[in-house]
């Protein structure tokens, strides 16, 4: 397929507030909310961090849907398929009030800090650093870039002409850091732990469906990275799908990620150009359910082993063996 590749900057949306639709892999495109044609309670924003290794991973979300917002913190062992922490606070009609970043790139701090949670994101250059702490949980983890690329679209809905998704996916950021609760101390070495941001603005349908995959590791001695998805608009001008290895970013057309109704049976995930054949053998499915005025989401987030090869876009195939990543099955009405 062919995709529409930004070069130069430019605005998220028209002077109408329609999308223009693209991809890149640096932030180059400039979101403004004033520019948004929709009613308040419309907008979303979210940053989500996820920090994970071959047993654990740990979570942290700051975000909101304009009528409704979420801090929150998940820490789950997903090779013995066990909880370890887990909290959220809800945040009734937050609307622009946690003044999300307009950029996913640009040095700055997002610190929330209230009723004795405190979560705080800074950015500096190649290297984030996230904290958290909530009674006897403490979270300090720093993040370095080793991939200059990373997952950047813009894409309509075919719903209406005002619907849009800006999403920004930063992976291959090796991690370092803690976790202390309940009286242990957990670590993330950065010779295996490995970190992700997914930064998201837009205008959604109030329903909508979406696959999402996404994992670091190493293949030969280098970073190898991932995202694959379907579901997130309408991508004819621009896919998500995107590999990351040595440096380089490595584009591809539509995929598909399909699963057994028992969502601990293997998924298969496949390019239509025969780039990506991988399968994920399911060891945790991370469930979550959200209910809170007229939001009504469940999510499976399905941690495990992926196997399989990708096609660079030299021609040279990579074996993927006992990479440990994610896929997810999520249906929202928000």
């Amino acid at each position: 397929m062919e995709q529409q590749r930004f070069t130069e900057p430019g605005p998220v949306l028209d002077a109408k507030g329609r999308p223009i639709p693209g991809y890149s892999t640096r932030s180059i495109r400039s979101y403004d909310r004033r520019a948004i044609h929709a009613a308040p309670w419309r907008i979303k924003e979210w940053d989500f961090y996820q920090v994970s290794d071959r047993t654990k991973c740990l979570q942290f979300t700051l975000g909101h849907a304009s009528y409704a917002g979420q801090v929150g913190i998940m820490f789950f062992d997903f090779a013995e398929g066990r909880w370890i922490a887990r909290f959220d606070k809800l945040l009734a009609l937050p609307f622009g009030s946690l003044h999300m970043p307009a950029d996913a790139e640009t040095d700055g701090t997002l610190t929330y800090d209230k009723g004795g949670l405190f979560m705080q994101y800074e950015t500096r250059g190649n290297m984030r650093i996230l904290r958290c702490k909530k009674d006897d949980f403490e979270a300090e983890i720093v993040l370095r870039r080793k991939n200059p690329h990373a997952m950047v679209i813009n894409v309509p809905f075919d719903e209406s002409p005002t619907r849009f998704y800006y999403n920004h996916k930063i992976n291959c950021m090796p991690a370092e850091g803690f976790v202390r609760t309940g009286g242990e101390t957990y670590h993330f070495d950065p010779s295996d732990s490995f970190g992700l941001l997914d930064w998201g603005r837009g205008v959604w349908p109030f329903h909508n469906e979406w696959f999402w995959s996404n994992g670091t590791g190493e293949v030969d001695g280098s970073i190898f990275g991932f995202n694959l998805g379907c579901g997130f608009g309408n991508t004819d001008a621009a896919t998500e799908n995107i590999l990351f290895y040595e440096g380089n970013a490595h584009k591809l057309g539509k995929l598909q990620i399909t699963h057994e109704p028992d969502f601990m049976k293997p998924w298969q995930l496949a390019d239509d150009a025969g780039r990506v054949k991988l399968t994920m053998t399911p060891s945790f499915d991370r469930t979550t359910t959200t209910k809170v005025l007229f939001i009504n989401n469940v999510c499976h987030q399905v941690f495990g082993r992926f196997d399989g090869f990708v096609v660079l876009d030299d021609g040279r195939q990579l074996e993927i063996k006992e990479l440990y990543a994610f896929a997810e099955h999520a249906v929202n009405n928000w």
